[in-house]
């Protein structure tokens, strides 16, 4: 039953979505299925984020699709979204890129959707500088699956950042070392209507969530619920 209304609600919100003004049809996509990436690893609590990491990291970046041949070969990079905590709920969302940073940079499977959680305010502050190496100037390390944390390695417990992947189904921890993440000014722009750094989005906090991003918003809240249930 909550799955059917998942997908009936993520279906009237994407409506709304899709005529927003300035948001192209590829960057709508994006928030609905960030969006649904976060509805679906919730629905399996023996396979998801342990709650007590969700509920102290401080910002959650979704990135869906990625293809694995894209990094390998192409040089290319995953689009995703991402937003920081804000009081008992969440920030307006930033659009967020994650380039190839590495020869040695590749995501097992042919589609892999990506979930990364920023642990504390210095790893949200490195992460919106212009670039960042994941593995170098900020730590991460593949986040524990399941309902407990407290069997989290020496290395998962000093990431900035946990890292998680879902393939084919299956979901799991995921070393990105030497992947870049950034923030994708260009598809702000389009989403907020003029040009805005990600930190006025995720630490200032000075804009509201556009009606673009309903649906990922409304995706946030009911995870910060049901995770819990």
């Amino acid at each position: 039953m909550r799955k059917v209304f998942y997908v009936g609600a993520a279906a009237v919100l994407a409506s709304s979505v899709a005529v927003s003004a300035g948001v192209s049809k590829g960057q709508a996509d994006r928030l609905r299925e960030s969006a649904e990436v976060l509805q679906e690893i919730h629905q399996a609590p023996d396979k998801d984020i342990p709650t007590d990491l969700w509920d102290k990291a401080s910002c959650v970046a979704v990135i869906p699709g990625v293809n694995k041949v894209a990094f390998v070969l192409g040089g290319e990079y995953g689009k995703g979204v991402m937003s920081c905590r804000q009081g008992a709920g969440w920030s307006a969302p930033s659009f967020m890129l994650l380039e190839k940073g590495s020869v040695g940079f590749q995501i097992g499977g042919q589609s892999v959707d990506l979930v990364l959680l920023v642990m504390n305010e210095r790893g949200v502050n490195r992460m919106l500088e212009d670039k960042v190496a994941l593995g170098g100037e900020m730590s991460v390390a593949g986040g524990p699956v399941g309902r407990d944390a407290r069997a989290m390695t020496d290395a998962q417990l000093k990431a900035q950042i946990l890292s998680y992947s879902r393939t084919q189904g299956l979901f799991a921890g995921i070393d990105l070392t030497g992947g870049v993440l950034k923030p994708d000014r260009d598809d702000n722009e389009d989403l907020y209507g003029r040009r805005i750094s990600a930190r006025e989005i995720l630490v200032d906090k000075t804009v509201a969530p556009p009606p673009a991003a309903a649906v990922f918003m409304a995706a946030l809240r009911r995870s910060s619920a049901d995770i819990r249930n």
